[in-house]
């Protein structure tokens, strides 16, 4: 999938320490970027209280699939979108791209369950979070 399948992007700045031995980004950064991204979306968009809120969103699936480098200096385009929205659970598609290229260096996928946060069990997702989520499903 290129860029036209990810409605929303968040750019992110490569770092010197992203950078490993062999001169690339390091394969454990990308998970990174994946976090980056959901996070960043839920919490501007959806109103996410990571703080105090009474709801949270646990990682329970996640997946990487790796297609060309990314290396420092530069930013990479992580794009995302929803492909899969539960009662309490969704599934992301995110897309990461090298400035300026339509074709990803890396595609995953990220399931996050939503919980209260004391009992960490399951519950329907929040109203103003389940419409930005509903505003990047494809």
């Amino acid at each position: 999938m290129d860029r036209s399948g990810f409605p929303h992007f968040l750019p992110i700045t490569l770092r010197w320490k992203d950078n490993d031995v062999y001169g690339h980004v390091n394969n454990v950064e990308y998970y990174s970027f994946f976090d980056t991204v959901i996070n960043d979306f839920l919490i501007r968009e959806g109103g996410l209280d990571i703080h105090g809120g009474a709801v949270i969103g646990l990682c329970v699936d996640s997946q990487c699939t790796f297609k060309a480098s990314l290396e420092f200096p530069g930013v990479v385009d992580a794009g995302l979108r929803v492909s899969q929205l539960g009662n309490s659970s969704v599934r992301y598609d995110i897309g990461l791209f090298r400035e300026g290229v339509e074709e990803p260096a890396a595609t995953g996928r990220f399931v996050h369950v939503f919980v209260d946060r004391e009992e960490r069990r399951p519950v329907p997702i929040p109203d103003r979070i389940r419409e930005a989520l509903e505003g990047i499903t494809g």
